[in-house]
């Protein structure tokens, strides 16, 4: 009866390689921007609603809704005119969807500036726009993103 020896380098070089191809492949990070324009109102409650693109360095695209909704000591009325957005940890646009979380402190008269960052797990949104209108308050509450 003879006996086969697998030299124990040969063995060992064989379990890497199948451990690298059974190891799933890491996406590398997409690059995607959103711009978008959204107007609301504040009383106590602040809401706003608008539409935007979000547009991906690997060539996707997705038209979107934007909503955000919250409450806390705010008053007002505003236009986010040009407003865009930078994404980051995203490896695909779908990543973009759903609620991020946000809280801010906001002044404005007539013309003003805007700049937030919101997120969602492991997902965040650098916000920035210019408006019309005025407001004023501390607002918490929700930045939503959903497919149109």
């Amino acid at each position: 009866m003879k006996t086969f020896r697998i030299p124990l380098l040969s063995l060992a070089l064989a379990l890497a390689a199948a451990a690298l191809a059974a190891a799933p492949a890491q996406a590398r990070e997409v690059d995607c921007r959103l711009s978008f324009e959204m107007s609301g109102w504040s009383v106590f409650y602040k809401t706003a609603s608008g539409t935007g693109v979000v547009t991906c360095d690997n060539g996707q695209r997705l038209a979107v809704k934007v909503t955000s909704k919250g409450g806390g000591l705010s008053f007002g009325k505003s236009r986010i005119e040009n407003g865009t957005g930078e994404f980051s940890g995203i490896n695909d646009i779908r990543e973009v969807l759903g609620t991020y979380v946000s809280a801010e402190a906001h002044a404005g008269a007539v013309k003003s500036s805007k700049a937030q960052v919101v997120t969602k797990g492991e997902v965040s949104l650098a916000l920035a726009g210019t408006g019309r209108g005025w407001d004023l308050g501390v607002a918490f509450g929700k930045f939503v993103l959903e497919a149109r």
